[in-house]
């Protein structure tokens, strides 16, 4: 089954139109709550309040470091609600804090909210849940943590999970079979590594945390991960005893040992996490250990999309799995039209998240039945899918670095039921 579009809501790439007739002015139109107190804690629900209201409420930082930021994401979502019937918004200020976004939500709830958009971070969405999940609201939360994810509660957010999935299926479909990391000895390498093991079947995948700020430490991992000894081992063995032969005949066989192909490594797919100068330390050592594609497929992180995160190492054949910027296009500019700026990162989030909200308040509201439908949701950066548990599938292009940079050598699922997803 493909994936319906958001009805009257035209998401990138996949049918999005909303009425902006009229709209000259570049304010936008929500409904702002007054902020609480920052450290205000969450004001008792009342028992008579309804469960599922049928306001949306989004929780956005519109003071504090992260003020510009929320600004955004309110203005994305009011996008996204520019449409005739759609539900209020209440945009009601976290400060940036996890007790602004607890005392935010409670806010919400009071005020009838039935389904909640945001917070932002991952502490902020932590402190608002305790709020939510007791009273029975949804939340689609815009961080990327995953540990975040619960019934009740959706992680917005690329995830480490989406990608190494996507990576290990288009992998596994090329017969790549074993699997194994060189990570970052930091949180997001602990996730990544965590996601690999999650998604490949069969043998566990040998997982080594790699220090990539010193190119010594860094080798000593490398050489052990690679096997080399055992590789590199009986052929030098060998090589010693034709040079000990002292004649034409050991001179002989040693040149031919010296032509001699090292076996390829314990593993013939290997996931990296690394970015810029640490990304140059360890794609300096896989030559050299004899780690080189094609038998040995290097798969890496959506960061990489980006030139600064590639550094200078040398990544052709690598491949990445991210959202295709070319479904985004759209977006971007009805956004820039609008509201007279660029649309920043994450600002996707929030419309894809009011979006959602638009539909459902036209065809039944915001239980969880509703916005786990098995048939997803056309998004800005392609489909997605809520699942009970509060994860989220995402279908993701694959990309491949190449001389002159990236190219997309798999498109994006289109449907919560293709391949790859």
């Amino acid at each position: 089954m493909r994936v319906q579009g958001l009805t009257s809501v035209k998401l990138l790439g996949l049918g999005l139109s909303l009425a902006l007739a009229g709209c000259t002015s570049s304010k936008p139109q929500y409904a702002y709550v007054p902020p609480p107190l920052p450290m205000a804690r969450p004001a008792p629900v009342e028992r008579a309040m309804p469960v599922l209201g049928s306001r949306v409420a989004l929780l956005a930082p519109m003071t504090g470091p992260n003020a510009e930021r929320g600004t955004a994401l309110a203005q994305a979502a009011q996008l996204a609600l520019e449409a005739p019937g759609a539900p209020p918004l209440d945009v009601i200020d976290t400060h940036g804090t996890p007790d602004g976004a607890a005392a935010a939500a409670a806010q919400a709830i009071a005020r009838g909210a039935g389904l909640i958009l945001g917070p932002l971070t991952a502490p902020e969405t932590a402190a608002a849940a305790a709020a939510t999940i007791s009273a029975g609201v949804a939340m689609l939360a815009f961080t990327s943590d995953e540990a975040q994810a619960k019934p009740g509660v959706w992680v917005m957010g690329l995830t480490p999970s989406q990608q190494v999935r996507r990576l290990v299926l288009a992998a596994s479909s090329q017969g790549k079979t074993h699997f194994a990391a060189l990570l970052p000895n930091s949180d997001y390498g602990r996730v990544m590594g965590d996601a690999l093991r999650a998604n490949v079947a069969g043998s566990a995948p040998d997982i080594r945390g790699v220090d990539d700020s010193n190119i010594k430490v860094a080798d000593t991992t490398v050489k052990e991960i690679s096997g080399y000894g055992a590789r590199r081992g009986p052929i030098d063995a060998k090589l010693r005893e034709a040079i000990n032969k002292h004649n034409a005949e050991g001179r002989k066989e040693a040149a031919e040992l010296r032509r001699s192909e090292i076996p390829p490594p314990p593993f013939d797919a290997l996931l990296l996490a690394s970015i810029g100068e640490g990304l140059d330390v360890v794609t300096s050592l896989l030559p050299y250990y004899d780690i080189d594609p094609p038998a040995v497929r290097i798969m890496g992180p959506a960061l990489w999309a980006n030139p600064a995160a590639r550094g200078t190492g040398n990544l052709i054949g690598a491949w990445y799995a991210a959202p295709d910027p070319a479904m985004r296009a759209e977006f971007d500019a009805r956004y820039t039209g609008r509201f007279n700026s660029p649309a920043p990162g994450l600002a996707d989030l929030a419309y894809d998240a009011a979006s959602i909200a638009r539909v459902l308040a036209a065809s039944g509201g915001f239980s969880a039945a509703s916005l786990t439908r098995p048939e997803g949701y056309a998004g800005v950066d392609g489909v997605l899918g809520l699942l009970p548990d509060g994860h989220v599938r995402r279908g993701l292009a694959l990309f491949e670095i190449q001389r002159g940079g990236p190219q997309m050598v798999e498109p994006a699922p289109d449907s919560l039921a293709a391949p790859g997803l």
